[in-house]
C-alpha cells in the first residue's frame, strides 16, 4: 500500500533525525508535515493547512493552534504540535480550549512521534479527555494505518470517523482494563469469579486467596490458549507439508526403467565385478539420470547413464566426483571406457584404505 510505504518512510526518517532535532519548531518541519503530507493536504496551500490558526476564546486574544487542516472553508483538524522530546500528557487541556472554541469535529497532539487523535463522543463541541485513537509511528501497527487513512484527503467523511471513533475509544479502553486485570486482578474482577464457584462466605481471607487463584488461572488459560493456536498452525503446517508430498509422489511415478538402460547396467556390471563384487553395485533411476552406485550410496557414484534423450551419455566421475558426459552412439560405447570405469572402483578402494 502506497500510503503505509509513505508513514514508514516517515517513520525511518524520525529515527533517522530525531536526536538533530532540538525545537518545537524544527518537530513541526522535520516530522509534523511530512505526515500532513502523506495524508494529501498541500501545506503550501492556505485554503488547506492554515499555520498558527487563531483560536481566540473570549476576551482571551491571540490563541493559535499550530496547524488547522481545512475542506471547503470549514477546520476538519486542529492540531497541535510539541518537541518531540516532550510527553503529551501536560498539553491536552490547552487543545481542549481551541477545541472549544472552533468548528471542527477532530483536534490532534503530536510531538512528531506520538499521536492522539480526540474527537466530542461524550459532549457536543466538548473535546473528550481521551483520544479516540493513539499511535506511535515509529511502532505503528496495521490498524492503526488503516485508520490514520480515514484522516486523507480523499477519504475524509466526518461522520465515517465519528461513527468508528466510539467504537475504537472504548476498545481501546476495555483492552487497558482487560491487560490491567490479567497483571493484577482487582478485587472486584476476583468477586466475580469467587461468586461463581465458591459457595461459602467470601471473608477477606478467602478474596486474598482468590485474588491469587484468579490470576494465575488467567494466566493458564492464556498459555493454553496460546499453546492450542500454536498446535492447530503446526497441524496445518503438517497436513500442508503432508499434502505437498503427496502432490509430489505422482512424479516419482513417471521414472520409468528402460530394458536399454538395463542392459547398460549390465555391461558396467561385467566391467566392474573384475574389481568388485556384483552384490556392491547398484542402480538408481531418476527423471534425469540412471545412476550406477557403489553399496547403493549416492555418495560413491560409479557413473551415469543418460539414455533418455536424442544423444546419449555415459556420465563419468573425476577424483573429485565432477560429472564428465560422454557421448555414445550406443550402449555398446560403454566397454570403450571400462579403464576410466575400473579408476573409479579403485578411487573409492584407496580412499577407503
Amino acid at each position: 500500500m502506497e500510503f503505509q510505504n509513505k508513514i514508514k518512510a516517515i517513520a525511518d526518517k524520525i529515527s533517522l533525525l530525531k536526536d538533530k532535532i532540538e525545537t518545537e519548531e524544527s518537530t513541526k518541519h522535520a516530522f509534523v508535515l511530512p505526515l500532513i503530507h502523506a495524508l494529501g493536504y498541500d501545506s503550501f496551500n492556505p485554503t488547506e493547512v492554515v499555520p498558527e490558526f487563531t483560536a481566540d476564546l473570549g476576551l482571551k486574544k491571540g490563541e493559535k493552534v499550530d496547524y488547522a487542516i481545512f475542506q471547503n472553508d470549514v477546520p476538519i483538524l486542529i492540531i497541535e504540535c510539541k518537541n518531540w522530546k516532550e510527553t503529551l500528557d501536560n498539553h491536552n487541556s490547552q487543545l481542549f480550549r481551541y477545541f472549544h472554541v472552533t468548528k471542527t469535529r477532530f483536534s490532534l497532539l503530536t510531538n512528531g512521534i506520538q499521536y492522539r487523535f480526540y474527537t466530542d463522543l461524550e459532549q457536543a463541541n466538548k473535546m473528550d479527555e481521551k483520544p479516540f485513537l493513539e499511535f506511535d509511528i515509529t511502532k505503528i501497527k496495521e490498524n492503526e494505518v488503516y485508520e490514520l487513512l480515514k484522516f486523507h484527503k480523499s477519504n475524509f467523511d466526518v461522520n465515517t470517523i465519528v461513527n468508528n471513533a466510539s467504537s475504537l475509544k472504548y476498545t481501546k479502553e476495555i483492552k487497558k482494563c482487560i491487560s490491567e486485570e490479567l497483571n493484577n486482578p482487582s478485587f472486584e474482577f476476583s468477586k466475580l469469579f469467587a461468586n461463581k464457584v465458591y459457595s461459602g462466605r467470601l471473608t477477606e481471607k478467602v478474596m486474598d486467596d482468590f485474588i491469587g487463584l484468579v490470576h494465575k488461572a488467567l494466566n493458564q488459560t492464556i498459555s493454553e490458549k496460546v499453546n492450542d493456536r500454536l498446535s492447530a498452525a503446526l497441524n496445518k503446517e503438517s497436513e500442508k507439508q503432508q499434502q505437498e508430498i503427496i502432490e509430489v509422489k505422482p512424479e516419482e511415478n513417471k521414472i520409468i526403467t528402460t530394458e536399454e538402460e538395463l542392459e547398460g547396467f549390465r555391461i558396467i556390471v561385467a566391467i566392474l565385478r573384475r574389481k568388485l563384487d556384483v552384490n556392491r553395485i547398484t542402480h538408481r533411476d531418476t527423471q534425469s539420470y540412471f545412476g550406477v552406485l557403489l553399496d547403493d550410496n549416492n555418495r560413491k557414484p560409479l557413473c551415469r547413464l543418460h539414455l533418455n534423450t536424442v544423444n546419449k551419455y555415459l556420465g563419468i566421475f573425476d577424483e573429485n566426483k565432477k560429472e564428465i558426459k560422454i557421448s555414445i552412439e550406443s550402449i555398446d560405447d560403454i566397454y570403450k571406457y571400462e579403464q576410466e570405469l575400473l579408476n573409479m572402483v579403485s578411487f573409492y578402494i584407496t580412499d577407503s584404505n
